[in-house]
């Protein structure tokens, strides 16, 4: 079992623990916000299946049929997440509005609180060690699970808070008032999610520090080439794919041009790890020196 699949079969099986006692205490308590964090947990639960689920598929290589891999899927586990959460939200926003016209039911305040604290300390926990694993896997599905973990860490807080307003006053207003909040702070993260997802299903170009970083790579082999055009980049799941055209004296052979294109996407794997670089050669006929002339000015 790899670490980016390790990270969130735990996180699914936690999340599974937080739901029920969540749920259970929730309804006992008779707490609004407590069950809506409880919604929120399974919302939770669909998410880290997809997001198990997709980055196994992710890692399958590349066949004939998927030339480009599996990266995607990772896109669409984002969407997935983005869509239950903001499901969720809708759904606490009903019950929430509900209680507040229809009132609030009597408050256990010390049993409310007993699952969110619990919910505080392992979801900070778990947010941190799938954040450095999607770091380091480059994994879209897991940045997307630890954002919603991190969410949680401030809805969970906002719950403490709210329910010990509503011990200290006796006031169960805030009870709803609290869940609304909740489902505020759930739509902004659905958003932020679905965003993210849509930027790699509509092959968005690498980040303009990844872009700055290829131009250095090429920039350094100026005395090797004659210019460059065509640059197109995006990124599937872990992998990047980029390509372009690099325009040589036509007078050179086949091998030592070779030689170059080798270099250079040694080098683009090295600054960008699970590149996969496709370099096209063109012979330099005049036409395509602007891009790395403009480029090497820029510079000086």
């Amino acid at each position: 079992m790899t670490p980016p699949v390790r990270i969130a079969a735990i996180s699914l099986g936690v999340t599974v623990c937080l739901l029920a006692f969540k749920l259970s205490l929730g309804i006992i308590s008779g707490s609004i916000a407590v069950l809506s964090d409880a919604i929120d947990s399974g919302t939770d639960l669909v998410g880290g299946a997809a997001a198990l689920i997709s980055i196994r598929i992710a890692a399958w290589p590349a066949d004939e049929e998927h030339p480009y891999g599996h990266g995607k899927v990772e896109s669409i586990s984002a969407s997935v997440a983005a869509t239950v959460v903001a499901i969720g939200g809708g759904f606490v926003v009903f019950q929430a509005t509900r209680r507040l016209i229809e009132g609030s039911p009597e408050i256990n305040v010390g049993l409310a609180l007993a699952p969110m604290l619990v919910a505080v300390a392992t979801n900070i926990v778990l947010a941190f060690y799938m954040r450095r694993e999607a770091r380091r896997a480059q994994s879209l599905a897991l940045a997307s699970e630890a954002t919603h973990l991190q969410t949680n860490v401030v809805q969970a807080g906002a719950v403490i808070g709210g329910l010990a307003i509503v011990g200290v006053t006796g006031e169960r207003l805030f009870d709803p008032l609290i869940a609304l909040g909740l489902a505020a702070y759930m739509g902004w993260t659905a958003v932020t999610l679905a965003r993210a997802a849509l930027t790699e299903i509509m092959d968005v170009a690498l980040p303009d520090h990844e872009l700055r970083a290829i131009h250095d790579i090429i920039a350094t082999h100026q005395d090797e080439i004659r210019g460059f055009h065509r640059l197109r980049s995006r990124k599937a799941g872990p992998t990047r794919h980029i390509d372009m055209h690099l325009i040589v004296d036509a007078h050179r052979t086949v091998e030592e041009v070779h030689t170059v294109c080798d270099e250079i996407e040694h080098e683009i794997g090295e600054r960008l790890p699970g590149a996969v670089v496709t370099i096209h050669l063109e012979p330099d006929d005049g036409r395509y020196r602007g891009p790395l002339e403009r480029m090497l000015e820029d510079r000086t």
